[in-house]
């Protein structure tokens, strides 16, 4: 009984501290906001004048507007973009830094496009020159946005070349094609952007391409084939920049470039010469530096005397090439006995050489090795002997030799 009394005691005392506490909060809330009335009303009636200033003048607003638009952008950018490199950062990968790095530029510039574009609508400028302003602007922002694309299609398409056993149809000699091709689809999307802005019809536009181009078609027909030889060398790809190529047999050279128009290659002479792609795509193209790596095979041909040891000729010339530094190692050299010749028994030396370009300058080497080897094994080199015999003189020439002398005595 006693237990009970007092467990209703504490109920009641409970309750009562219940009430108490929802009064005494209703009380606070109550006070906290009559401070906050005041508190507004202070501000409020301190800020008025700015208020009152900025509210009849609309230069005054616009200018606020672009200034406090700027700080935001910029502040939001750096946050943003603070945020996204330290994500990036704990990526394996380099090319999402290099992607936030291109973003940065446009997004910010759209930022500050959106609240420059108020601010001049608050300003009391003519609805003309308001609207020549704004087309300008935006018209800024798309080239912006143009830059940031074709950057970031050649940065995709380098990785994707990279990447080659997984995207066969991107390689490193097809690049400049599908860079060029993304080029020029981004700056045509960007070109009819900026017409939809200029409000310019495309429909006179296009009509009038049509015809004109029809013109320079017939006026330009070997430009024109330079280009689509151009695409297909391209496409085709049977050399890249950095190789070696043979033209026709004749022409030899380093490709520093392929255009769309032409091909440059860089003689040994130093001399640039420039080809047209049409005629390229017309002639045999000898690729030495083409294959499963860059290294190519040279041969020296060189003919001893009948009678000449061979083994000791074949191990001379072997010798000699594994010396060379500028030899490879991996192919191996080797000697071949080639055809007996008409005054000499031919060998030739076969081995490769690190890049095409050391091709005469190795071969000179182990040609004036293996003379001087021969001289001093006394290894005869054969050469082309001319002997005349004169079994006798006509009886004519002996007679007119026999007057002429009697005359002279």
């Amino acid at each position: 009984m006693y237990c009970f009394r007092k467990s209703e005691k504490w109920r009641t005392t409970l309750f009562f501290l219940n009430i108490f506490f929802i009064i005494n909060t209703a009380t606070d809330l109550q006070a906290a906001e009559e401070l906050k009335t005041t508190v507004d009303k202070t501000i409020i009636a301190s800020l008025q004048p700015v208020i009152d200033l900025f509210a009849g003048n609309g230069w005054l607003q616009g200018f606020a507007a672009i200034l406090v638009t700027i700080t935001v952008a910029s502040i939001t950018t750096w946050i943003l973009f603070k945020f996204l490199k330290k994500i990036t950062t704990k990526t394996k990968m380099a090319i999402d830094d290099k992607i936030v790095i291109l973003l940065r530029p446009p997004v910010y510039y759209t930022f500050v496009v959106t609240g420059v574009s108020y601010g001049l609508s608050l300003m009391p400028i003519a609805e003309s020159v308001l609207h020549l302003l704004t087309q300008c602007i935006q018209s800024l922002g798309v080239i912006v946005w143009i830059i940031f694309f074709s950057r970031l299609a050649t940065l995709l398409l380098a990785r994707l070349a990279a990447l080659s056993d997984k995207f066969a149809f991107i390689q490193l000699r097809t690049l400049t094609l599908f860079d060029n091709a993304a080029k020029v689809v981004i700056f045509s999307v960007g070109i009819y952007a900026i017409f939809v802005i200029w409000r310019i019809d495309m429909t006179a536009w296009l009509a009038s391409a049509g015809i004109a181009g029809i013109a320079v078609g017939f006026a330009a027909k070997d430009t024109l084939s330079n280009l689509f030889a151009g695409v297909f060398i391209l496409a085709d790809a049977p050399y890249k920049v950095g190789d070696y190529i043979v033209i026709d047999r004749k022409e030899r050279g380093k490709v520093t470039n392929i255009g769309l128009r032409s091909t440059r290659i860089l003689t040994r002479d130093d001399v640039e010469i420039t080809i047209p792609n049409s005629i390229i795509g017309n002639s045999t193209i000898i690729n030495q530096s083409g294959g499963p790596h860059k290294k190519m095979r040279i041969r020296v041909h060189v003919g001893v005397a009948y009678g000449t040891d061979i083994d000791r000729v074949k191990e001379i010339m072997l010798d000699i090439a594994k010396k060379e530094l500028l030899v490879c190692a991996n192919p191996k050299p080797s000697v071949k006995f080639s055809v007996f010749g008409a005054s000499s028994l031919d060998f030739e030396l076969r081995c490769w050489v690190p890049r095409p370009e050391l091709s005469g300058r190795v071969t000179d080497i182990l040609n004036s090795e293996i003379y001087k080897k021969f001289e001093q094994e006394c290894i005869e080199i054969p050469y082309t002997k001319q002997d005349l015999y004169i079994k006798g003189l006509p009886d004519s020439f002996m007679v007119g030799s026999g007057a002429k002398k009697q005359q002279n005595t």
